[in-house]
């Protein structure tokens, strides 16, 4: 059970080779010429791991025959561990031993098993099943888009149970374990001993059971986790009141929330930006892309962005039906408290120009430290181009990147251009129009 006589059989094997009784010829009476014997123990070894025992068996297997200078599975499997680029066993037919013996090899190479990312062997649920004891161990996994089911869901969270404290980042995104396999993923996250900072669920079909389920096991244990990805799932503004609590917690640290395209209204919207307003100092990343809060959720964000204590860095509200009432409160909000933000996307709301004159405004204030800004298809015409230009002209130094794309700035578009690139000052390095 604790591993002594295997540890044992490995030293007793080891003592077999004659290289190694040269070594100790001072302690041993008498050698003798092993070599058939250690052949046959070899075969005997390999035919139990092509029975498929567990993969603790095959490991220690594989170490036997380590000790019996015996590398002729290993190197079977070698050839496609070096092929580079990703899916280097895509189509490749292994047999259990293979399995085995590609797991021990992995084990015990030389390469950095900090991070495990199964797209870099085959996106399918046999490699992750047969890995699982190469994932075990690793603090950074990624499983994104690996086609994983319920069966590969249950396996993993199982693994990852065993051995909590190492983790602290999972991918999961873009598979499909629904309500009930992130119900198996709380069970790891309520574990006191789970450290994990970064959790990204993006399109795993999460509605508002399998919200409710993660919340609950976050708010069990929220003291480590820095980034979340609920991007694309389903929540609603009832599993965003879940979320809101978690956010009030005084324990959560949480640094980077992303919520794009979840079915958040205004009433989610309220929610959650009270929750923010009540621990505003962790959160410096927002997206809220692809939402409905309107002009009054803008309003209450706005509120937000005002308090001195809110650090936001970068907000992202890419078509949220921003009306010229929510726009006119954001900037206002952001020109009181300019100094943390860095980035900015407002793309696709429709502030025409009249709205971009007021983002001038900010980006005149010398305290504005914006370098990213995404303006694109914002119904900008030749009035706010110029309005633009004037602006970034007696503030240029901060901004490098300005995205407009989708307007029609006109003639103005080609002097915006012009003013910024001649300005020595001007650290812009991308400006698409």
């Amino acid at each position: 059970e604790n591993g002594c006589w295997d540890l044992f059989l490995r030293f007793l094997l080891g003592l077999s080779l004659e290289s190694n009784q040269t070594l100790l010829q001072g302690l041993l009476r008498k050698t003798v010429s092993s070599s058939d014997i250690n052949q046959e123990t070899a075969a005997y070894i390999k035919q139990k791991i092509r029975e498929n025992p567990s993969p603790e068996k095959s490991i220690n297997l594989f170490h036997c025959l380590n000790e019996l200078n015996d590398r002729s599975l290993q190197q079977e499997v070698q050839t496609y561990l070096n092929i580079t680029g990703v899916s280097r066993l895509s189509g490749v037919s292994l047999s259990a031993a293979q399995w085995s013996a590609l797991v021990f090899v992995l084990l015990n190479s030389q390469q950095d098993l900090d991070e495990f990312k199964l797209r870099k062997y085959d996106r399918s649920e046999e490699c992750l099943l047969r890995l699982l004891p190469v994932i075990k161990p690793s603090r950074k996994i990624d499983l994104s888009s690996c086609y994983i089911t319920q069966k590969g869901w249950s396996a993993l969270i199982s693994a990852l149970r065993s051995n909590p404290s190492h983790l602290t980042e999972l991918n999961l995104s873009h598979n499909t374990p629904g309500d009930s396999g992130v119900k198996l993923l709380s069970a790891l996250l309520e574990d006191p001993h789970c450290k994990l900072k970064k959790l990204r669920l993006c399109g795993c079909s999460i509605g508002e059971e399998g919200c409710a389920a993660l919340i609950s096991a976050l708010r069990s244990n929220p003291s480590h986790l820095t980034e979340l990805n609920l991007r694309g799932n389903t929540p609603g503004d009832s599993g965003v009141k879940l979320l809101s609590a978690l956010l009030e917690d005084p324990h959560c640290k949480l640094e980077k929330l992303e919520l794009y395209n979840c079915s958040i209204g205004e009433e989610g919207c309220a929610a959650l930006i009270s929750a923010l307003r009540s621990n505003p100092s962790h959160l410096t990343e927002l997206n809220l892309s692809y939402n409905t809060p309107g002009d009054s959720g803008v309003k209450l964000l706005s509120a937000l962005l005002e308090d001195p204590h809110c650090k936001l860095k970068k907000l992202r509200l890419w078509d949220c039906s921003i009306g010229e009432e929510g726009w006119s409160a954001l900037i206002s909000a952001l020109r009181s408290n300019p100094s943390h933000l860095t980035e900015l996307n407002l793309s696709c709301n429709k502030p025409g120009d009249s709205g971009v004159k007021l983002v001038s405004a900010l980006l005149e204030d010398p305290h504005c430290k914006l370098k990213k800004l995404w303006l694109s298809y914002c119904s900008i015409g030749e009035e706010g181009c110029a309005a633009l230009i004037s602006a970034l002209r007696s503030n240029p130094s901060h901004l490098t990147e300005l995205y407009l794309i989708g307007n029609t700035p006109g003639d103005s578009g080609v002097k915006l251009r012009s003013a910024l690139l001649k300005n020595p000052h001007c650290k812009l390095k991308k400006l698409l129009i």
